[in-house]
């Protein structure tokens, strides 16, 4: 909104004696700084709204009062404070800084207007989620199948648009992988779709599974978007993505400002969500932020970068499957229950042996960053 209305202001005072005055309104034409002025607002948004916020949850009484599934057994020694009583659903507000702040500051095109769709649409899914387990004051919500087929048709409506739309075909019918510039795969229209939907559904789940300790989900998500904002501004821009090889989308650059609301907004929900949390995100925020970055991935042509650089949320999900394929194998064949792991996903794993919250966070942040670094390396490395 603020480039159409610099636009027309500078339309407007033309070959008058307000455009000297009006110039520095050609600033707005730039997109990197759209993107500082998008993240600086987010930020602030939420440590301004952040509070209130909080309160508001909490008169609702959309609070944690059920006991932690993966607490259920008592047997998390190293947790030192009951979360019972923590409001959820502050993915509410990060979801909505998002959007105004992307709306007030992107030139808005399909791309954009798809992601925060789609960011919506997840949040709202995440939501009836979180709403259930209030209700139901069990811990459970909407069964894991129901979760996959919405998510799952959101992302197949995604991949069917962008083969439809010329501009956007070669995003499904070329499958682009990281280190190599040149497509691996083209014409191939079935496997570009079924990465896509894989994509977007396994990061949204992927960082579901990883929010379970204060700060981690949102943590990661922070470094995950970093890099996308990097990529996101080459693949809008066609002199930088020629220099650098890698697949220019037309448009693409738009989604660096909506990177920069993501990064802004996860940034001022981590002041509240750090140990001890003061507010939870729920299914409201992990579901609708693991989607949002699958479906930047594939709109910038680089849904395996999201595999490297969302490294932590890959060995969390992976954890998962492992743990769950080993136990039904023994009981099946074996009738015996056997566990890789002491619990999953894998921070639970480390819990039970007795870290600390912090330090498996912290040492989680780390890692993330060194996927981080091998997933910007591959722009240059091809």
């Amino acid at each position: 909104m603020f480039f159409y209305l610099s636009q027309h202001l500078l339309q407007v005072a033309e070959g008058t004696e307000w455009a000297a005055a009006l110039s520095p309104l050609r600033v707005f034409r730039y997109i990197t700084f759209r993107a500082a002025a998008a993240a600086v607002m987010a930020l602030l948004l939420s440590l301004w709204l952040g509070p209130g916020f909080i309160r508001w949850l909490k008169r609702l009484k959309f609070g944690q009062n059920y006991r932690d599934l993966a607490n259920a057994n008592g047997d998390l020694r190293s947790r030192i404070v009951d979360k019972r009583g923590t409001p959820i659903m502050g993915g509410l507000l990060i979801v909505a800084v998002i959007d105004a702040t992307a709306l007030l500051w992107a030139q808005w095109n399909a791309l954009v207007v798809l992601t925060l769709v789609s960011l919506v649409g997840l949040a709202g899914l995440g939501f009836y989620d979180d709403y259930a387990k209030l209700a139901l004051q069990t811990g459970k919500g909407l069964h894991g199948r129901v979760k996959l087929w919405v998510q799952g048709l959101l992302a197949l409506f995604i991949a069917v648009y962008l083969w439809w739309v010329p501009e956007t075909n070669r995003l499904i019918t070329d499958v682009m992988v990281p280190f190599y510039k040149f497509p691996v795969l083209t014409g191939a229209t079935t496997a570009g779709v079924v990465l896509t939907v894989l994509t977007i559904v396994g990061s949204s789940n992927a960082v579901n599974l990883t929010d379970g300790l204060d700060g981690l989900a949102i943590g990661c998500t922070l470094i995950v978007t970093a890099v996308f904002l990097v990529f996101t501004y080459i693949a809008g821009n066609a002199r930088l993505a020629a220099y650098l090889q890698v697949p220019s989308v037309p448009g693409a650059g738009e989604l660096t400002v909506v990177c920069a609301a993501i990064f802004g907004a996860s940034l001022g929900f981590l002041w509240f969500n750090c140990h001890p949390a003061e507010v939870f995100m729920g299914d409201t925020g992990s579901l609708a932020l693991g989607g949002v970055l699958g479906i930047i991935a594939v709109l910038v042509h680089q849904p395996f970068v999201l595999l490297i650089a969302g490294g932590v949320f890959v060995v969390e999900a992976v954890s998962v499957m492992i743990q769950v394929s080993c136990f039904k194998f023994y009981r099946r064949f074996h009738h015996v229950e056997k566990r890789i792991f002491l619990r999953t996903p894998l921070h639970l794993h480390f819990e039970l042996k007795g870290w600390y919250e912090s330090k498996i966070v912290t040492r989680f942040y780390i890692l993330c960053v060194l996927c981080a670094v091998v997933a910007l390396a591959t722009l240059k490395l091809r």
